[in-house]
């Protein structure tokens, strides 16, 4: 049975959402259709977490690996509140070390997903939405380079969280996070990846 574990911020807990709809969750749902055995996600996550709260919640959590895919969402926090990429890019760097451990070693079984895009919603409607796209921007930038460097492997979900914008089928009543139907497409993303970190050993040869 395939092991996965999730850490990052509201965008993998899934703020406001059913468990069943959280990104994660339904990426293991989506691996199972094809025929790949593996137990519900563990995550670790919170809403409002930047990169260093994650790392302590890691350490209190202390989840027991390995696991066969660790995936990693992480920074919007840190561009909201201000804080510099050069700090972002360190404290990742840090992430993505425990990942790797949590993984068993294999940077091949991690997988970064960008940030999305949260200026395009309709809580950024009176904020400066091509600066909050430029910042995006560029800790997307040195989340991607980071994951380059480690070895990982890297989906952008940053297109889609634009493409849809402020549809509020695509949002929760706060007019902020995503709904599910976000996720769903967002899980859809990360699923190739996945299929290809877990490998033909885990397929079990259902239909």
């Amino acid at each position: 049975m395939a092991r996965i574990l999730a850490l990052g911020d509201s965008y993998t807990i899934g703020e406001a959402v059913e468990v069943e709809e959280r990104w994660p969750v339904r990426l293991a749902a989506m691996l199972r259709a094809r025929g790949i055995a593996v137990d519900e996600p563990e995550i670790v996550a919170r809403t409002g977490w930047t990169t260093d709260e994650l790392s302590r919640a890691i350490d209190e959590a202390k989840p027991a690996g390995p696991f066969d895919v660790v995936t990693l969402l992480i920074g919007v926090n840190n561009q909201y509140r201000g804080r510099e990429t050069d700090e972002y890019r360190q404290q990742l760097g840090s992430l993505l070390e425990a990942a790797i451990h949590f993984a068993g070693g294999r940077a091949s079984r991690v997988i970064v997903v960008s940030i999305p895009d949260w200026g395009v919603t309709p809580y950024a409607e009176h904020r400066d939405r091509a600066h909050i796209a430029s910042e995006i921007d560029r800790f997307n930038a040195v989340n991607r380079e980071v994951a380059e460097y480690a070895g990982v492997r890297y989906v952008d979900v940053t297109g889609i969280s634009r493409h849809h914008g402020d549809d509020p089928a695509y949002l929760m009543g706060d007019g902020l996070h995503p709904s599910g139907r976000a996720y769903h497409e967002w899980a859809q993303a990360v699923l190739p990846e996945a299929e290809a970190a877990l490998g033909p050993s885990h397929q079990t040869g259902s239909p």
